[in-house]
């Protein structure tokens, strides 16, 4: 099985501007002078990616949307001053009482309680691996994605009743080659599998989760439908939207989706549908799974595709669903819990646009915030 990258490292390095944005040392902006909001609703989270001292930046949401600085923590950890070239840097556990940030600088990973707009850390532990770029949960089971050269793979901890986290023993598990240039790692819903995009190999990786121990199994390796498959989000139903962001090459970035829960694995349900945008980096998933939005870094943009209940993809308009500016180089992104709103970390002009997701699933501009740190990575919300 042919298991080698199908690009050249310059299209990889290419794919990697489009989709992480440059090496530029972060400058935090100064709250003073911020307008208090109303109507307080949820918070929204992100991490500065700090060589020096990686931090979570805390927004509060109000009910319209709206956002204003709440805090600023450290993680004791330290990013890596550029781009991680992946989904997933900081994530909210089931329910939200946990938050969790990969230190892909000091190869850690922070885990804080969440109150209200408010963290406390919890824990600090390594992650017994080089680069971590993507942290996912489930049921109290946390699995941590490596992305260093030579050693991409995934490792697995357990929360205490205590919040602290505790290695899995022998729960390291490789990709399906040395370097891959992994973008996510993910659950599915039921817990019992984890699911890695690889860039540079075009596949996409399963492995099966004994829920009991919480290892999994070796990866069962899939090719993608498409070429440098990347973020992904996964439907209540198990299915997975995935996007291709195909080198980077201009207006070719697709979207395909596939089942979980076969005995071979993942069927391809929508193979490869174009949105004529480029570089389609990052996945979410709003109204009862109903629609997904894809951020294509180098186009400004975010398109949209209905999700039928079969998980088949339509794209909606013409790709361009909503423009997050010239230059902006939209990143991350980030629906509530309500399905109302939609955040996008734009890295280019360090700010989060916001937007109103209406009932059809279209997108409404609401403004944006402005200040973030240029390598800011990651992007979670409640």
């Amino acid at each position: 099985m042919k298991i080698r990258a199908l690009f050249s490292a310059f299209a990889l390095t290419s794919l990697g501007l489009a989709c992480g944005g440059p090496e530029i040392q972060p400058q935090l902006a100064d709250t003073d002078g911020d307008e208090a909001i109303s109507g307080r609703a949820g918070v929204v989270f992100t991490s500065s990616n700090d060589p020096v001292a990686n931090q979570v930046l805390v927004y509060r949401r109000a009910s319209n949307g709206s956002l204003q600085r709440a805090g600023i923590y450290d993680t004791t950890g330290t990013g890596t001053g550029g781009g991680l070239g992946s989904q997933g840097a900081l994530t909210l556990s089931q329910g939200g009482s946990y938050l969790y940030v990969v230190n892909a600088g000091s190869n850690e990973l922070s885990e804080f309680s969440v109150y209200g707009d408010s963290l406390y850390l919890v824990d600090v532990v390594p992650t017994g691996g080089q680069k971590p770029v993507s942290v996912t949960e489930n049921g109290g089971l946390i699995y941590v994605l490596h992305a260093g050269d030579g050693a991409s793979g995934i490792t697995g901890f357990r929360r205490g009743s205590d919040g602290s986290l505790t290695p899995i023993s022998r729960s390291t598990r490789a990709l399906s080659a040395e370097t891959t240039a992994p973008a996510q790692i993910s659950f599915s819903p039921s817990g019992r599998a984890l699911v890695v995009t690889e860039k540079a190999t075009n596949k996409i990786s399963e492995f099966r989760v004994d829920t009991r121990t919480g290892r999994p199994g070796d990866a069962i390796v899939h090719d993608s439908s498409g070429q440098t498959p990347f973020g992904f989000a996964v439907t209540a139903r198990g299915q997975i939207v995935v996007s291709e962001a195909f080198g980077g090459a201009a207006d070719a970035s697709k979207v395909s989706s596939y089942q979980l829960g076969s005995s071979s694995g993942l069927s391809t349900i929508s193979a490869s549908v174009p949105n004529t945008e480029s570089a389609a980096c990052w996945v979410v998933l709003a109204k009862n799974d109903r629609f997904a939005y894809v951020s294509n870094t180098a186009s400004g943009s975010i398109s949209a595709y209905t999700v039928a209940a079969s998980g088949e993809l339509t794209l909606v308009g013409d790709g361009r669903a909503f423009d997050t500016g010239e230059g902006s180089r939209p990143t991350d992104m980030a629906v509530t819990s309500n399905s109302r709103y939609l955040y996008t970390l734009d890295s280019g002009t360090g700010a989060l646009s916001i937007a109103r997701i209406e009932t059809n699933g279209r997108l409404s501009d609401l403004g944006t915030v402005t200040g973030l740190p240029a390598t800011a990575v990651g992007l979670a919300a409640k």
